[in-house]
């Protein structure tokens, strides 16, 4: 069953984000609750610098709500690292049930979707959601050691530095009021310098489900946002859209809105942390305030590998749709 699921009872109470120093010098500068020096932060290898900041996103987020770990139920989280390496030595500093989540850079509203349903279920209470990606770990996954010194091609996106964690609860200024979990969408890209264009019919497969399942079109939201399409996957996103009539106007996407076009990012961000972070210290503020009331949050992954990479497979990719809603004073 393709199904959206309709929620009344899951709020956002708090969110935090940690990010490097490329990001710090962005558009959103400003924003973020902590931008870090350099990305190995003090440790001995980028790795431990991604935990770091997953770890530090999730404290901030506690200590702002006021909270201690034993008021939450479960964290859920995830990155792009093999086994999920940030997020799990993350989770062993707390002594929270913790569940791995991974969805390459959908994981943010994967985890926000999941938690959201485990809470409207009745199961649990109060969750942490969260999400991480570094630059120099996913390069050297995903595409080359830095070391190497390979120049890239325009497409390709720039794996944002950073880590956001958010709470969920049963009260909140901030409404999570509809999820629909993204099908895995393949229509043969294989050059994982371009992943906006093999990203971008999951994120319309997605959307259209979603809009069909609830009987609404794209100006019932203020905003639509991709995860991080990029400026190539926006545009094929946009092509979509208009060729089925939807229209286009009220859309955005996380990954250009992380850089500013003179630091050289190419397409701009990608990785679990840019949906994360810019839902974080752009969008959740401005639902509390009122400046949006309705954001549809469409996070995309690409669900591929080294090895596949390597083996000249195709590039699944998938799309988790996330309704955010201000919650109106009475």
């Amino acid at each position: 069953m393709n199904k959206t699921f309709t929620l009344k009872n899951v709020y956002v109470e708090e969110t935090a984000s940690v990010v490097g120093p490329t990001e710090g010098a962005g558009p959103l500068g400003d924003l973020y609750d902590v931008v870090i020096p350099d990305e190995i932060y003090g440790e001995s290898s980028w790795e431990k610098a991604e935990r770091k900041m997953l770890i530090e996103s999730i404290g901030l987020c506690m200590n702002k709500a006021g909270y201690e770990p034993a008021d939450f139920d479960m964290i859920l989280a995830g990155d792009l690292s093999g086994q999920l390496i940030s997020a799990n030595f993350a989770a062993r500093d707390l002594p929270i049930p913790f569940a791995g989540i991974y969805g390459a850079c959908s994981t943010f509203t994967l985890t926000v979707g999941m938690g959201a349903l485990l809470i409207e279920g009745g199961f649990m209470d109060r969750v942490i959601a969260g999400a991480s990606s570094h630059h120099e770990t996913a390069e050297k996954t995903f595409r080359f050691p830095t070391e190497l010194g390979v120049q890239r091609k325009a497409t390709a996106t720039w794996t944002m530095s950073g880590a956001a964690a958010v709470i969920l609860g049963r009260s909140g200024p901030v409404r999570v009021s509809e999820v629909t979990f993204g099908r895995v969408v393949d229509y043969g890209i294989k050059d994982a310098n371009n992943l906006g264009a093999a990203m971008a019919p999951a994120a319309f497969d997605t959307l259209e489900r979603h809009l069909k399942n609830l009987g609404k079109r794209p100006e019932d939201y203020d905003l639509i946002a991709t995860g991080d399409l990029g400026s190539v996957g926006q545009i094929m996103l946009k092509h979509l859209m208009g060729d089925s009539s939807m229209g286009s106007g009220n859309l955005t996407d996380c990954g250009l809105l992380v850089y500013d076009t003179r630091q050289d990012t190419h397409a701009g961000a990608s990785g679990c942390g840019a949906s994360a972070c810019v839902f974080s210290s752009h969008f959740f503020p401005l639902l509390k305030k009122g400046h949006i009331r309705r954001l549809l949050l469409l996070a995309t992954g690409a669900l591929f590998g080294l090895t596949t990479a390597q083996q000249k497979e195709s590039i699944p990719s998938t799309s988790h749709a996330i309704c955010f809603e201000r919650v109106e004073e009475s």
